[in-house]
């Protein structure tokens, strides 16, 4: 590595660092999205039990309370579901469905508002008038409910879920985008790049969008979480993700019936998990938020 190399990396910790710092909530949220993406992704290694695999389930196992011990011998430290599945290992298998399905849609999403924000910008006219006509349109559905209408036209799935969820954030990153872009079009250096000769998709790709992205990406981690919640409700009222690919919402669903009962654990457990994700990801969301604000940068 370059000492030139070493020292951009060097500013981009510092100016990260300063985000953050003097922000013990927000370090709190930060070190929560770490914790939590890290036990999604080596779930398979930490989990203590493979929650899919029929064979290492035992119907004698069903509906243990926490801190019991499995016919195998080990330990249940949150319990047991009905079908005598662990409630930890489900939580952390659920806990990458519902990234996983939360992350690829709001990258779909952003990916589709940037380009047509920018295309609405770059071409005007009744281009602009359509895009801008279809995202008012979008934005006045509420997004569970518009996800919900979507399912029940294209179907339940993991994939469908994904793309429900897309259609509902694209339009209110064209929004951004284009009220971002027309900004930028009345500066000079966009009009010395139209006098040079410079092609529109140049204009737009390599002038435009790093301007306009910084803002997208202030509001990205609050529509992760949205997604998240939404993700877990369609799963909760039983047209999201399938039984073979549980996220938190669905296990969720799988202890309401048994609440009244008693075996509050098979509902809690999951519950928790998503409030504490959800809440770490707004707490790092709002502090990204307020450091992009110049009114507030310049009170402090």
């Amino acid at each position: 590595m370059s000492e030139t190399t070493f020292e951009s990396s060097a500013g981009r910790f510092d100016r990260f660092r300063a985000v953050f710092a003097g922000y013990p909530a927000a370090v709190a949220g930060l070190i929560g999205i770490v914790l939590f993406s890290l036990i999604a992704l080596f779930a398979p290694v930490l989990a203590p039990q493979d929650p899919f695999d029929q064979s290492r389930l035992d119907i004698m196992d069903g509906l243990l309370p926490p801190m019991s011990t499995l016919m195998d011998g080990t330990l249940s430290v949150l319990g047991t579901d009905a079908v005598g599945r662990d409630i930890l290992s489900a939580v952390m298998y659920g806990m990458r469905t519902s990234l996983f399905v939360a992350l690829v849609s709001v990258g779909a999403g952003v990916a589709v508002g940037v380009v047509l924000g920018l295309v609405a910008v770059m071409r005007g006219g009744w281009i602009d008038a359509v895009i801008m006509r279809t995202a008012d349109l979008t934005l006045s559905f509420p997004g569970v409910l518009l996800a919900l209408l979507l399912l029940v036209v294209f179907g339940s799935g993991a994939d469908k879920v994904i793309l429900a969820l897309a259609i509902g954030i694209w339009a209110q990153n064209a929004r951004l985008v284009r009220a971002v872009g027309l900004s930028e079009m009345k500066k000079d250096y966009i009009a010395a790049a139209r006098l040079a000769g410079i092609g529109q998709l140049r204009i737009m790709f390599h002038f435009l969008l790093p301007n306009a992205i910084s803002p997208v990406l202030v509001i990205v981690p609050m529509a992760i979480s949205g997604a998240i919640v939404a993700e877990a409700t369609l799963s909760f009222l039983g047209v999201g993700v399938p039984i073979t690919e549980p996220s938190l919402g669905l296990l969720i669903s799988n202890g309401n019936d048994y609440l009244l009962s008693g075996r509050w654990w098979i509902s809690v457990a999951p519950g928790l998990v998503l409030v504490m994700m959800v809440l770490s990801i707004n707490v790092v969301a709002d502090r990204l938020r307020d450091h992009a604000n110049p009114y507030l940068q310049a009170r402090t």
